[in-house]
C-alpha cells in the first residue's frame, strides 16, 4: 500500500507515461488472474459449490421442509417397526419418497428435515465464532503489535496463558455447569475465548514488521495518528492473511460444535445437531448404517471442503505476493 501524496503524482504523470500507466492496471490485471487461477483448479471450485450447497440449505431451511412435509420435531410412528425396537420399515433406513434421507431409528423423525436444520445450526455456531474470533485476533493483535511495551506485553500473556490451557477439557467443564437456555450463544462464546490467540498471534508478527517499513514511517512524519496509520497502512496489507486464517478456522469451529454435541455438552436436544445425531446412531451402526453416514458424510464433506478452499486460498495468495 502506498501513501496518499505518492498516489497523487502517480495519477498526475500517468496519462504521458505508459509504463506507469500499466502499472496502475497491473492491480485489477493481478486480481482477474487470481480469479482465473481459482476457477481452474476443480478442488477450489467443487469445495466452494458445496459450502454454498450447505449456506443456501441452512438458509432455505423452513421452505425446504415444507417441500418435504416433514417438521425436524415430528414423529412419524408408521415409518418405523415397533416389534423391532424402532427400526426404519423399508431398506436404507427407510429412504422412499415420503422420507427423502430415511428416518431416525426409534422415533421415526424424518432425517432430511434434521439434517437441512443441523446445517442452520452448525454454521450458525461456526461462522458467528469465526466472525467474533476474528474481530478480537484482528483487534488485539494490532494493539500489540503495533503499541510494543506493556500493552504488547498483556496480551502476549494472555495469548499464552489461553494457547497453553487445555481448551476442550475446559469446554467440557463450562458448558456442563451451565444451563441449557441459549446453548448455541454459550458454544459460540467459549469457542471464540479459546480460538482468538491464534490469529491474534499472526497478526501481531505481521504488524511488528509492517510498521517498520518506510510508507509508514512517512504516515508517521505527516502527522497521521495512531488510528489512521493502523487503519489505513497496516489492516489493509494484512487482509491476505485474515482471509486465509479465517477460511482455515471455519472448519475447526464446525468440527468442535459437532464433536461437543457428539459428547453431549454442545446443542441440547430436540435442537438437530450432526454432531447429535451421529452421538445418537452410535447404538444402531449394525441395524441402520444409514443413521450415521448420512450427518457423517454431509460433516465429513463440509469440514474436508472448507480446509481445502483455505488450503487454495493460501496458494493463490502466496503466489500473488510474489509476482507482486
Amino acid at each position: 500500500m502506498t501513501f496518499s501524496s505518492t498516489n497523487l503524482e502517480v495519477e498526475g504523470t500517468a496519462g504521458g507515461d505508459p509504463g506507469l500507466a500499466e502499472t496502475l492496471d497491473a492491480p485489477p490485471a493481478s486480481g482477474r488472474r487470481l480469479a482465473r487461477a481459482f476457477f481452474r483448479d476443480w478442488g477450489a471450485v467443487l469445495s466452494s459449490a458445496y459450502i454454498v450447497l450447505i449456506i443456501l440449505m441452512a438458509i432455505t431451511a423452513p421452505l425446504l421442509v415444507k417441500l418435504s412435509g416433514w417438521d425436524p420435531y415430528a414423529f412419524d410412528q408408521s415409518a418405523i417397526d415397533p416389534n423391532l425396537g424402532g427400526v426404519p420399515l423399508g431398506a436404507w433406513g427407510g429412504i422412499s419418497a415420503e422420507h427423502w434421507f430415511g428416518v431416525e431409528p426409534g422415533s421415526g423423525r424424518d432425517i432430511f428435515a434434521r439434517i437441512v436444520y443441523g446445517a442452520q445450526v452448525s454454521m450458525t455456531i461456526a461462522l458467528s465464532a469465526t466472525a467474533l474470533t476474528s474481530v478480537l485476533g484482528i483487534v488485539f493483535g494490532l494493539l500489540s503489535g503495533y503499541f510494543g511495551g506493556w500493552v504488547d506485553t498483556i496480551i502476549s500473556r494472555v495469548m499464552e496463558f489461553l494457547m497453553a490451557f487445555p481448551a476442550l477439557i475446559f469446554m467440557i467443564a463450562v458448558l456442563s455447569a451451565l444451563p441449557a437456555d441459549n446453548r448455541q450463544l454459550l458454544l459460540v462464546l467459549v469457542i471464540s475465548v479459546f480460538g482468538w490467540p491464534y490469529l491474534a498471534r499472526i497478526v501481531r508478527g505481521q504488524t511488528m514488521s509492517i510498521k517498520q517499513r518506510e510508507y509508514v514511517e512517512s504516515a508517521k512524519a505527516s502527522g497521521a495518528s495512531s488510528l489512521q496509520i493502523i487503519f489505513r497502512e497496516i489492516l489493509p496489507n494484512l487482509r491476505s492473511t485474515i482471509i486465509v486464517m479465517t477460511t482455515l478456522a471455519i472448519p475447526g469451529y464446525v468440527g468442535t460444535e459437532a464433536g461437543l454435541s457428539f459428547l453431549g455438552v454442545g446443542v441440547v436436544p430436540p435442537t438437530p445437531s450432526w454432531g447429535q445425531m451421529i452421538a445418537s446412531s452410535v447404538g444402531w451402526y449394525a441395524v441402520d448404517p444409514m443413521y450415521f453416514l448420512i450427518p457423517g458424510i454431509f460433516l465429513f464433506l463440509l469440514v474436508l471442503s472448507f480446509t481445502v478452499l483455505g488450503d487454495r486460498i493460501k496458494k493463490l495468495a502466496e503466489s500473488g505476493e510474489a509476482r507482486s
